[in-house]
């Protein structure tokens, strides 16, 4: 496997074609670049200006009297070519080119004469066909997308720049955390595989989802090869788009790839121990878990609720999704009881009814912590009136620090509700506006669980 440190961790970027236009593709990259607070050295590279927000610009990146690292070409394609070849004679390591117009229009020559021109340079290329890629640790948003991103431990690896750009600003609104999130557009060379392992190795990352169209034909067999490895480090989520058979055409005029069968794909995935979700909601439901929690030493589960109706919810959703809900013992009922008004029921779901305060999860919740009985934890909350949600999560995260094992929740109801979500979020346990997503998500885990303890003979 290639070093891809340097594209990661650069120490200079050449935004070639950056533009000193508001609006224009190569303003937003630069711009994205220093307000997001990289702080290795910035090139912006136009024959047509000296200056471009508030950096020295050059005529060409062979003025640039210092190494490069990194070019983001952001130029017509018909000139890519030529810029390509620049940037070999200057050194260049790894060329980011945004440009369409080349293998998913129909000029694979094109792309190829691309590729031959960074072998000969020993260049890597990213794209082409592309929004550009970010990296939160060394804060590089090398993209034209929105200027924030919420640092975090989910790699985010899109074969759609216009669904990777409305994503961005999603996880904000979402408060998910990224360590990556990189366009893939074309894959001409660096690809969903190469990148995968990578991040695999990468500290700063706990899980890598993926949308996926497609891949390059003869080159199934080697990614699913190459994914049991990457699996065997990390949890890879993936979403594969183009199942139907109209869906197939239109990925082939998007970016070139081979869709494929739906089934083969799912056949391919599951060889490669990558867990396939069907919508970007459960993908990054799927991933906020792996992101906040670690991996369960057991699949013994419990179910804490306020309310009969979720906790009804939430068991149905678990039965299908093949999370083993325990009967309590005699004793843990026994203890647990004492957490509940006497009508509360302390069978699996745990009912400590509508009555319930902020002590009695509280109670429960460390019942069930020191209990050998139990694995995981499912925390639900319906909004009542003697029970204020934001009180509740604050209480619990203050909590968090003690607990041994891994704990996500779901919350019903309005405002308040959404706040109380959000704290639990900041504070590391995985929490969700409905019951089903909440178990769907533990589910993922338990998933991911099994085929480590399948393949690898992890015991944990």
């Amino acid at each position: 496997m290639a070093d891809l440190s340097r594209l990661f961790n650069p120490r200079s970027i050449a935004v070639i074609g950056a533009s000193r236009h508001p609006g224009k593709i190569g303003y937003v990259i630069l711009k994205n670049l220093i307000d997001y607070g990289y702080n290795g050295k910035l090139y912006p590279v136009n024959p047509e200006a000296t200056e471009i927000l508030g950096l020295k610009s050059y005529k060409s990146v062979l003025e640039i009297p210092d190494e490069v690292d990194v070019a983001i070409l952001s130029i017509p394609a018909n000139k890519v070519l030529d810029v390509a070849e620049d940037c070999g004679k200057k050194g260049v390591k790894f060329l980011v080119v945004i440009a369409s117009g080349f293998a998913e229009a129909g000029n694979e020559e094109g792309e190829r004469k691309l590729v031959e021109i960074a072998k000969k340079y020993d260049m890597r290329v990213l794209g082409p066909n592309i929004f550009g890629y970010a990296y939160t640790p060394s804060k590089i948003n090398a993209t034209f997308g929105p200027k924030d991103l919420a640092p975090g431990h989910i790699a985010f690896l899109t074969q759609s720049g216009a669904l990777g750009i409305a994503l961005m600003g999603w996880t904000i609104m979402e408060e998910l955390g990224l360590s990556a999130l990189v366009s893939l557009g074309n894959m001409s060379d660096l690809d969903v595989i190469e990148l995968s392992r990578f991040l695999a190795e990468d500290t700063n990352t706990k899980v890598i989802a993926i949308y996926l169209e497609g891949l390059k034909p003869g080159t199934g067999r080697k990614f699913i090869e190459e994914m049991k490895q990457v699996t065997a480090k990390k949890p890879v989520i993936v979403i594969k788009a183009g199942r139907s058979s109209r869906g197939q055409i239109a990925v082939s005029s998007h970016t070139g790839s081979l869709a494929g069968s739906g089934r083969i794909y799912d056949a391919a995935f599951k060889q490669a121990g990558i867990l396939v979700a069907r919508t970007i909601e459960e993908m990054f439901d799927w991933a906020r878990a792996f992101s906040l929690l670690e991996i369960p030493r057991g699949e013994r589960t419990v179910i804490l609720t306020n309310g009969g109706g979720v906790g009804v919810l939430a068991t149905d959703a678990a039965e299908e999704s093949g999370i083993p809900l325990i009967d309590p013992s005699t004793e843990l009922k026994t203890a647990i009881k004492k957490a509940m008004p006497w009508f509360g029921s302390a069978r699996n779901p745990i009912d400590l009814t509508g009555q319930a305060l902020v002590e009695n999860y509280i109670e429960a919740l460390e019942i069930l912590n020191e209990s050998p009985e139990v694995d995981n934890i499912i925390l639900l909350y319906c909004r009542t009136a003697v029970l204020d949600p934001v009180e509740l999560a604050e209480s619990i995260s203050k909590l968090k620090s003690k607990f041994r094992k891994p704990i996500v929740a779901a919350l019903v109801g309005g405002e308040d509700v959404a706040r109380a979500i959000k704290i639990l979020n900041k504070n590391g346990i995985p929490a969700y506006p409905g019951p089903e997503r909440a178990v769907k998500s533990l589910a993922a885990v338990l998933d991911y669980k099994r085929y480590l303890d399948r393949k690898i003979g992890r015991t944990i």
